[in-house]
C-alpha cells in the first residue's frame, strides 16, 4: 500500500524527500560542468565508480547485512534504472540539450514514477491526485516542446528513455526502503554496478579526451556524491515514509529549481514562459499533496 502517513514520520519523510529534490536539481548543471572536461561515457562511469567506492565504504563501516535473494532482484532494477540508465541517458542528452530544456522534460518523472508505482503495487489514489499530476506533467511537456520548436529532438528521446528507467528505479527503491534502510538501498545498488563501472571507466578514459578544469572536477564530484549517493539515500528514506507517489510529486519542483541553477551557474537565459510554468507547477504540487492526504 502506498498511502501517505500523517504523523511525525510523514513530516520527516516530506522534509527528506524535499532535500533530495534540491540535491537532484543541481544534477544537470553539475553534469554540464563535468562535460567541460570529460566525455559523456567518462563522466558517467567515473561518477559511478566514485559513488560506488563511497557506498562500499559506508556498508563496511556500518557492517550492513547482505540483502536477501528477493531484495537483490529489486536492487537490480534500482541499479539498471537509477544508477546506470538515468545518469547515462541524461548525460548523452546534455551534449545537445541545454540544462533548462532537459529539466522541464524530466519534469515528467513524477507522473511516470507514480504510474509505475501504482501498476507495481496496486496502490490507489483519488482522482484529484491524478488530475493534478497529469496537469503538472502537461505543463512541463508543453514547455519543453515549445522550447524545441514543437518537435522532440534526439536529446529529448534520450530524456524520455531516462524517464522510463528512472521511474522503475525510484519505485523499486522506495519499496525496498520499507524493508531495509534507505542508505543501504542505494549503496548496494551502487556496489552491484561497481565492477562494470570500473572497467567502463578505464575504457572511457582511454578513448575520450580529459581536461581537468575546476568546473569539470567540481561537477563530477557533485553528481557522484551529492546526486548519486547522498541525494538518493535521503530520497529513498523519504519515499519509505510518505509513499512513492506522494514523494514523486515533490519532484515537480525540481525542473524549476534547475532553471534557477542553470541561470546562476551556467549563465543560460530563460524564456518569459518560465515564471508562468513555475507558478502552474507549484499549484499542482499543492493539490497533489492535499489530495494525497
Amino acid at each position: 500500500m502506498d498511502a501517505p502517513r500523517t504523523d511525525g514520520r510523514s513530516r520527516l519523510g516530506t522534509l527528506l524527500a524535499a532535500l533530495a529534490v534540491v540535491a537532484f536539481s543541481l544534477t544537470f548543471p553539475s553534469t554540464a560542468w563535468a562535460l567541460e572536461g570529460f566525455g559523456p561515457w567518462s563522466a558517467t562511469t567515473c561518477r559511478l565508480v566514485l559513488a560506488g567506492v563511497l557506498a562500499g565504504a559506508c556498508l563496511l563501516a556500518g557492517r550492513a547485512s547482505r540483502p536477501t535473494r528477493a531484495q537483490w532482484r529489486g536492487l537490480l532494477v534500482v541499479a539498471a534504472g537509477t544508477v546506470v540508465g538515468f545518469p547515462l541517458l541524461t548525460t548523452l542528452a546534455l551534449r545537445t540539450s541545454t540544462t533548462s530544456h532537459a529539466a522541464v522534460v524530466v519534469g515528467l518523472l513524477p507522473l511516470t514514477t507514480a504510474a509505475y508505482s501504482a501498476l507495481r503495487t496496486g496502490a490507489r489514489h483519488p482522482r484529484l491526485f491524478w488530475a493534478a499530476a497529469v496537469a503538472g506533467a502537461v505543463v512541463v511537456a508543453v514547455f519543453a516542446l515549445w522550447q524545441s520548436g514543437g518537435a522532440p529532438t534526439a536529446g529529448d528521446l534520450y530524456l524520455f528513455g531516462a524517464l522510463l528507467v528512472c521511474a522503475a528505479g525510484y519505485s523499486e527503491g522506495g519499496r525496498l526502503a520499507r524493508e531495509m534502510p534507505g542508505r543501504q538501498v542505494i549503496a548496494w545498488a551502487l556496489v552491484l554496478c561497481l565492477p562494470v563501472a570500473a572497467v567502463g571507466a578505464v575504457l572511457a578514459l582511454a578513448s575520450e579526451p580529459v581536461r581537468l578544469t575546476g568546473h569539470a572536477v567540481a561537477g563530477l564530484l557533485w553528481v557522484a556524491v551529492g546526486s548519486q549517493f547522498v541525494g538518493l539515500w535521503v530520497w529513498y528514506r523519504g519515499m519509505a515514509a510518505i509513499g512513492v507517489a506522494r514523494a514523486s510529486q515533490l519532484q515537480l519542483a525540481q525542473p524549476l529549481l534547475t532553471l534557477v541553477w542553470s541561470v546562476a551557474l551556467l549563465g543560460e537565459r530563460l524564456t518569459p514562459a518560465a515564471p508562468v510554468a513555475a507558478l502552474a507547477v507549484l499549484v499542482c504540487i499543492g493539490v497533489t499533496q492535499r489530495a494525497g492526504r
